[in-house]
């Protein structure tokens, strides 16, 4: 049975890298609309049931369509859950499509360690007046046995 956890986090912006890319296309004075490619590294810092930080490394592309776009990530999670210390990763998934947004983040499975060894789980996120709201859906499977 799945448990729920949930609070806030901050997010800053340790660097950002953006670049315009055109592609020519076979009509020789014409190109295609730029898409914008971006790399960013984010620091978190979590409050309420999942407390810790983590650092995130994520790629992304703006399309020329307005409000459409697509990131992927992996978070890098230190925290305490449930009374249980320990790290694990997330791995994130969005689409953007004219302005209708997809996200998926899934605790990457057997990343777990210390006393969080074991956890599996989702996570979404919604944003409320710049305000950023977690709910972790999570369970610990039993681990492997050691050998």
């Amino acid at each position: 049975m799945a448990r729920i956890a949930k609070g806030t986090f901050e997010v800053q912006a340790r660097s950002r890298e953006t670049v315009e890319v055109r592609v020519a296309t076979r009509e020789p004075d014409s190109e295609s609309p730029g898409m914008s490619l971006g790399k960013s590294r984010l620091d978190k810092q979590f409050a309420g049931d999942l407390l810790g930080i983590s650092v995130v490394e994520m790629m992304s592309v703006g399309s020329p369509i307005q409000g459409s776009a697509g990131y992927v990530a992996l978070e890098f999670v230190v925290a305490t859950l449930a009374g249980r210390n320990g790290s694990f990763m997330l791995q994130h998934s969005g689409v953007m499509d004219r302005g209708a947004s997809t996200l998926t983040l899934r605790v990457v499975p057997g990343s777990g360690t210390g006393e969080l060894r074991g956890l599996t789980g989702s996570m979404s996120i919604d944003i409320v007046e710049k305000q950023h709201f977690y709910t972790l859906s999570y369970d610990f499977a039993e681990p492997p046995a050691e050998t």
